[in-house]
């Protein structure tokens, strides 16, 4: 997944290993793109090896952009070469169960404005199985074992519960998107993503009849 996601932000323009770090966390979300120096360039040196990126010029490294406890030194810019961009078409042109799983899906997902659409609905409903799965496992845990769960534990469950009914109205509604031939809807500024509406309750210090 590691391996896509660095070939997918290539793609887009050469950078430097710091660069990329923060173009996965903004790219993936900070829990997925979690990504330490000790991962992030090991694999950059195999993709290098199997002529897949390539480095260019060295630029001079800031004082932000050093790790602690290493040294200061230039900054080697990776580019994305021609193979490599057919390395990525292969990539993302899959849909296995590898895809299906919580990484996978995320990495995925996130390049999904790269992927044709029979891909794309291939991996949606293939997660929605997935967290189905998952959500009938905790029904039924909840259906035979709830009496003898503590509070805190039961609460962890039906969270979890709850969480897998969202992902699975999420996923229908992007799957029917997708048989129709439409985007996902990009939410307004101000609405829970977007605008706020004159449903939801005011901020502090300003009264629901002041709002336009």
């Amino acid at each position: 997944m590691l391996e896509l996601a660095i070939l997918g932000l290539l793609q887009e323009a050469s950078m430097h290993g710091y660069e990329l770090r923060k173009e996965l966390t903004a790219k993936l979300g900070a829990i997925r793109a979690a990504i330490s120096y000790g991962s992030l360039y090991p694999t950059l040196r195999r993709l290098q090896a199997a002529g897949w990126i390539t480095e260019a010029a060295e630029t001079p490294a800031t004082a932000e952009e050093v790790p602690a406890l290493t040294s200061r030194r230039g900054r080697v810019v990776y580019t994305i070469t021609a193979e490599g961009k057919e390395r990525f078409a292969q990539l993302i042109a899959q849909a296995g169960p590898e895809t299906y799983d919580d990484t996978g899906f995320g990495v995925h997902f996130a390049f999904f404005a790269r992927t044709d659409q029979a891909t794309r609905l291939r991996i949606l409903e293939g997660r929605r199985r997935k967290i189905e799965e998952r959500r009938e496992g905790l029904r039924d845990v909840l259906g035979r074992a709830a009496e003898r769960l503590d509070a805190y534990t039961l609460e962890l469950q039906r969270h979890g519960l709850e969480a897998c009914e969202r992902e699975v109205r999420w996923l229908e509604e992007l799957i029917a998107n997708e048989r129709s031939g439409r985007a996902p809807t990009v939410p307004q500024p101000g609405t829970a993503g977007g605008r706020r509406d004159n449903d939801s309750p005011p901020p502090p210090g300003e009264s629901r009849k002041e709002r336009p």
